[in-house]
């Protein structure tokens, strides 16, 4: 998240053309190892690991007391449950009379479309809560629901007084994590070698609700936690006053022994001069001091129980957490012949084996000559060397090294290596991947047909719209190299971002009929998927009710047996599409620590990549989607392709690093 230029800013094509990455001067900046170079040695480490942590069954006893108690304290009985670091579930504890059920917020000035007004599990939202506390959070950042309520909203900071400002920096990021994800790894019922490998899925995506929090041990990221009270499950419009959420009181009560160290809490952490939220509730808006709690053991069936949750918790018993970057915990330090690079941390099966080692194209049958293995390795390890000396936009203290996911795809979607950093917050992995799908997607041949093919009449309708608004009868036919940023750029409810009255973009909902639960395409195209979820986990029978397949949306299949955005979309910037020559070939997607980060270690490490092996490479500047210029109420606005920092480097004074290239 990082001062990003807007689209909305009506600006000369010449001026835009400096501006966008890629399409400035012809001077590039002078070459490094990051910059403009490429390095085949062994780095050496610049990162620290995590140290070895976890919660234990005791912690969680005590986490889940401390809540309960400032529950009883408000009359206000709860859900409440904790999750490990990648996501496994430790516990659902429900409070007797505690509401069965959230409802998700409609939108309220408009039509309710699709998640909005749905009815889920409380146990779903609570969990959805504790993941998003666990996988929004670092060793260098922590941030609660109420720091992502703050980033996914129509203006940024959300207030009645924003108009005119451009959407948050994480807009759309809501719908990741999702229940279909074929990344996501599922509950495994009764244990196992490999049934606590993360990362784990989330029944609604990330929330926007206050009352989830990340879960520190000894400084280290251990888990984060989430309480349903109130049968609420919405957002923050406004920053501007401070509220007496009763979910995220208690939850605030949860997490005293587990705080996160005060130095490294969102509202430490600015984004274009906002602070960032963290918590409104205090110690001293407490209604009991958690000191005083009674322990675990003393609670009674009187005051509640642990909960079994299909398809997430046994409720038979509290469990201990992975300890993060073990085997058992699904992700873990590569070897040196799994990634060349001291640094780098790969996802594992729990038995060993990599989960997406570098490997070959296999979409042959839509493209002449595939991305290679050691094409893949080459994308992969330069955008590891440009992460490693960018300066990190979210991460405390100040000038410490971006740590992000990487993920590579072919045409197809299917993934062709994932790589990250020893502490790259955990919701990057499913999102870099995301973006990297979404990217070859619209770039490809294929986007128009398969989206007319989605059964749904809402879904196919996102088609003419695009094309009628680009004034283009041939939009997404193969035609436009498309970046995460320019698709984000079509997504947002105003265009250009944050123009109050201008109509919205192709490819998002109308600002009467927008809400974080109603984001457009991104949403249209999963929310069947996530209402077969939510019916499986609140029947608990798979007979009558079964689970959503590892594969969101509806989308035709690939020869390969997937659809190409088989664990959803995304909508802001950090991927971009990878070409042989004229020809698409995959993208490369990068999560983790900054907007322009994102945008520019996936730009640059496609670049060097191309630099070394000589045969893949950026898209042709013709056909780059900041050759698109929309006429909207007089005005002419250019779609921008990437966004790089001026000065983004710790290691070099290399600056405009994007420009030329």
């Amino acid at each position: 998240m990082s001062r990003a230029r807007t689209v909305g800013s009506v600006v000369l094509s010449a001026v835009l053309l400096l501006n966008a990455c890629g399409k400035g001067s012809s001077t590039s900046s002078s070459a490094s190892s990051t910059s403009g170079t490429s390095t085949s040695s062994t780095p050496a480490s610049v990162y620290g690991v995590p140290a070895s942590e976890a919660l234990t069954v005791a912690d969680v006893q005590t986490i889940i007391a401390m809540a309960a108690a400032e529950a009883q304290a408000r009359t206000k009985p709860a859900v409440i449950a904790v999750v490990d670091r990648v996501g496994n579930v430790l516990a659902v504890y429900t409070m007797t009379g505690a509401p069965p059920t959230a409802t998700l917020r409609a939108s309220t000035s408009g039509t309710n479309m699709d998640a909005q007004g749905v009815v889920a599990p409380a146990a779903a939202a609570a969990i959805s809560k504790a993941i998003t506390g666990a996988y929004l959070s670092s060793g260098g950042n922590a941030f609660s629901t109420r720091t992502a309520s703050m980033i996914v909203q129509q203006h940024f900071p959300p207030s009645p007084a924003s108009t005119g400002l451009a959407s948050g920096p994480l807009f759309g990021v809501q719908f990741s994590q999702l229940p279909c994800s074929d990344l996501s790894q599922r509950y495994v019922a009764g244990g196992g070698t490999t049934a606590f490998i993360g990362p784990k899925r989330s029944p609604l995506g990330l929330a926007a609700d206050p009352g989830g929090f990340p879960l520190y041990k000894n400084g280290v990221l251990v888990g984060g936690v989430g309480v349903m009270a109130d049968g609420d499950y919405g957002y923050d419009t406004n920053i501007l006053d401070v509220d007496n959420d009763i979910d995220e009181g208690i939850a605030f009560a949860a997490i005293t022994n587990f705080a996160a160290p005060s130095t490294i809490t969102a509202d430490q952490i600015t984004v274009n001069g906002t602070s960032l939220r963290y918590s409104d509730a205090t110690s001293a808006s407490l209604k009991l001091n958690p000191a005083s709690a009674p322990p675990f053991s003393s609670l009674t069936a009187a005051t509640g129980s642990l909960t079994a949750v299909t398809g997430y918790f046994a409720g038979t018993a509290i469990l201990a957490g992975q300890v993060y970057g073990t085997e058992a915990s699904g992700i873990r330090k590569a070897s040196t012949a799994e990634f060349n690079n001291p640094d780098a941390f790969i996802l594992t099966d729990g038995a060993g084996t990599p989960r997406y080692p570098a490997k070959p194209g296999s979409d042959g049958g839509d493209v002449a000559s595939p991305l290679t293995a050691s094409e893949v390795s080459a994308l992969m390890q330069q955008a590891f060397t440009v992460m490693s000396d960018t300066r990190a936009q979210i991460r405390q203290p100040l000038n410490s090294r971006a740590q992000v996911t990487v993920s590579v795809v072919d045409t197809r979607g299917n993934i062709l290596g994932i790589v990250r950093a020893p502490d790259a917050p955990i919701f990057g992995i499913d999102v870099s991947l995301q973006k990297a799908r979404t990217v070859a997607f619209f770039s490809g041949a294929h986007a128009a047909s398969d989206l007319s093919g989605n059964p749904s009449t809402d879904v196919q309708s996102f088609v003419p719209a695009t094309r009628t608004f680009l004034s283009n009868p041939t939009a997404f036919t193969g035609a436009t190299a498309f970046t995460a940023r320019a698709i984000a750029n079509l997504s947002r409810p105003f265009f250009p971002d944050g123009q109050d009255g201008n109509p919205n973009g192709p490819l998002s909902r109308p600002i009467a009929q927008w809400s974080p639960f109603s984001t457009g395409l991104q949403s249209a195209l999963v929310i069947t998927n996530i209402g077969q979820h939510l019916t499986y986990v609140a029947t608990g029978n798979p007979t009558t009710a079964p689970d959503t397949s590892a594969r969101c949306t509806f989308i035709p299949d690939t020869p390969s047996g997937q659809n190409r955005l088989q664990n959803g979309a995304q909508i802001f910037a950090g991927a971009v599409p990878i070409y042989r020559g004229s020809v698409l070939v995959g993208a490369i997607g990068v999560s983790g620590d900054g907007t322009s980060q994102d945008d520019m270690i996936s730009f640059l490490g496609l670049y060097n990549a191309g630099t070394q092996t000589t045969t893949i490479g950026e898209a042709p500047t013709a056909i780059r989607a900041d050759q698109i210029v929309i006429p909207v109420n007089g005005q002419s606005v250019r779609l921008l392709y990437v966004n790089c920092p001026p000065a983004p480097f710790l290691d070099t004074s290399d600056t405009n690093v994007c420009d030329g290239k």
